[in-house]
C-alpha cells in the first residue's frame, strides 16, 4: 500500500477508527510527521488534538542507536535500554548528558508548538496515539508507556504502516493497534508515501490552531 501523502494516510486511518467517535477520544500526535495524519483523524472523530513529545536518546557516537527515550509530561519519563547501555559501555554521565540534550529539545518544541496551549486531559479517556509510520518502535514504546501512566481508559496505537515485528513488540503496551499495512520487507517509512516531504514547525503550529484543546475542531 502506497499513500499519496500524510493527509491521505490520515483519512484512511480515520475510517478505520470511526468506531471510537462515540467514545469522545483524545488524539495524540508525534511531531512532526504524525501531526498531519492525526489532524485528519481528529477532524473525522470530532476529537481534541494534542502532541506527544518524545525524543530518542541516541548513543553519543552512534546517534541512530537508541539507548533510551525521553517523554514529555508533568513528570517527564526517561526510558532506558539497559542492554544497549551495558553492551556499548556508555557511562552514566554520558547517558545523563544525552538525556539533558533531548529534554532541552523537547522543551524547545513545547515552547514553539504549544505556546501556553492547554493540554488535553487523558485520565479516564480513550487515547489514540498517532504517527506517520513505525520503523523499529523503540521510541514509540517509551511514548506509550508514558501515556499508560497517565491513566487512559483505553490506549490505541494508530499508524498507516509498520513492520509486523515492531507491532508485535508494541502490542503489550496498548489495548489495540490499528495499522493499515505491514509490508515485508519493510525498508523505510518514506517508501510507502509518494510525498514524504518533511513537515515544518509552521505546519505543526497551523494544524494545532485548528484544534483548540477540548473543543470540536474547526473546519478547513
Amino acid at each position: 500500500m502506497v499513500f499519496a501523502d500524510r493527509t491521505e494516510a490520515g483519512r484512511r486511518l480515520a475510517a478505520a477508527l470511526e468506531k471510537y467517535e462515540p467514545s469522545h477520544p483524545v488524539v495524540l500526535a508525534l511531531p512532526r510527521g504524525g501531526v498531519p495524519v492525526a489532524a485528519e483523524i481528529a477532524q473525522a472523530l470530532g476529537a481534541p488534538l494534542d502532541l506527544l513529545l518524545v525524543r530518542k536518546i541516541g548513543l553519543p557516537w552512534q546517534p541512530e542507536l537508541a539507548i533510551g527515550a525521553a517523554v514529555d509530561g508533568a513528570d517527564p519519563l526517561i526510558v532506558r535500554n539497559e542492554a544497549i547501555i551495558a553492551h556499548s559501555g556508555v557511562s552514566e554521565a554520558e547517558f545523563q548528558r544525552a538525556c539533558r540534550e533531548e529534554m532541552a529539545e523537547i522543551e524547545r518544541r513545547k515552547a514553539r508548538y504549544l505556546r501556553g496551549r492547554a493540554r488535553a486531559p487523558l485520565a479516564g479517556r480513550v487515547v489514540i496515539v498517532v504517527d506517520d509510520g513505525i520503523a523499529t518502535g523503540a521510541t514509540m514504546k517509551a511514548a506509550l508507556r508514558a501515556i499508560r501512566q497517565r491513566g487512559p481508559s483505553k490506549l490505541v496505537l494508530a499508524v498507516p504502516v509498520a513492520p509486523a515485528d515492531a507491532l508485535a513488540e508494541l502490542r503489550p503496551e496498548v489495548d489495540e493497534i490499528v495499522c493499515l499495512d505491514t509490508p515485508e520487507p519493510f525498508d523505510a517509512i518514506g517508501y510507502f508515501y509518494r510525498d514524504f516531504s518533511q513537515v515544518s514547525d509552521e505546519e505543526v503550529i497551523a494544524l494545532l490552531a485548528r484544534f483548540p484543546t477540548g473543543q470540536r475542531p474547526a473546519s478547513g
